[in-house]
């Protein structure tokens, strides 16, 4: 057989995109949406998660769909266990196994560390942290079956470094940190890679305040930032895009800031 014959069946030969899917958490707006359309465009098909805007959820699935993708949304409450495990059959059942989970859902309940309440403690780990461990556990069988998986966990600068009035919240996303990286040196020689990236002051509905006021237009939050720009969703999701790849294939237990060098 000649390298042309070789080359033409190894394009013809299955890859994980003809056998399985992407699954975005908190999809219907942000980084979660930009990153659909961006895993879309990649050449995968994609179930678009949302808890409470489904509307919101599927304009987003309509666009892939309308520019020749495949793409459905799905509801499901990610800090609900048994919701959760619900999504990810009906998600196999449509699309094939999740061979690309990015949990990207995510909540805030700001306030200073002895003015927390219990009630919102809890409820930002169990989403921000809790369901990510319990989605990674679900999906991760099927990405070891198939020898192939990206797990894509949306970290935060948060997580990083302190930022007060955010105790819950950096926990959350600095456990996420603890927690992709034992994830991915537990499942690396299985071909599965676990990465995180930990954006920064994003143009988001969650930094919505911050650039309404002032702060992120021109002094205030932008002096920190080296780039004295605010970040895209599609910064983020650029990144997403490149870890979920084959190129990246011997990147795991990674965390990649995406922050215009507020970290640094």
């Amino acid at each position: 057989m000649s390298s042309v014959e070789i080359a033409a069946a190894d394009a013809k030969r299955a890859t994980p995109r003809d056998t399985g899917c992407a699954l975005v958490t908190g999809a219907s707006r942000g980084i979660g949406a930009a990153t659909a359309q961006a895993l879309a465009e990649h050449g995968w098909s994609v179930a678009v998660n949302y808890s409470r805007d489904r509307e919101g959820a599927e304009a987003i699935a309509g666009s892939i769909e309308d520019a020749g993708g495949t793409a459905f949304a799905v509801g499901a409450d990610v800090s609900d266990a048994e919701a959760a495990d619900g999504m990810l059959a009906d998600v196999a059942e449509r699309l094939g196994p999740v061979l690309v989970l990015v949990n990207n859902a995510g909540i805030t309940a700001d306030n200073l560390s002895m003015r927390l309440s219990d009630e919102d403690w809890t409820r930002v780990i169990d989403v921000n942290l809790t369901a990510v461990f319990r989605l990674t556990r679900s999906a991760i069988g099927p990405m070891m079956r198939q020898r192939f998986g990206r797990i894509i966990n949306v970290s935060s600068v948060s997580g990083l470094r302190a930022n007060p009035g955010q105790a819950n919240y950096s926990a959350s996303k600095a456990g996420l940190i603890g927690f992709t990286r034992t994830v991915a040196a537990e499942v690396a020689r299985r071909g599965v890679t676990v990465n995180a990236v930990a954006p920064g002051l994003i143009e988001t509905e969650l930094t919505r305040d911050f650039t309404a006021n002032g702060e992120g237009s021109g002094g205030g939050l932008l002096d920190h930032i080296p780039a004295r720009r605010t970040g895209t969703p599609e910064d983020v999701a650029a990144c997403i895009r490149f870890l979920a790849s084959d190129e990246a294939s011997y990147v795991t237990g990674a965390v990649l800031p995406v922050d215009g060098g507020m970290s640094a």
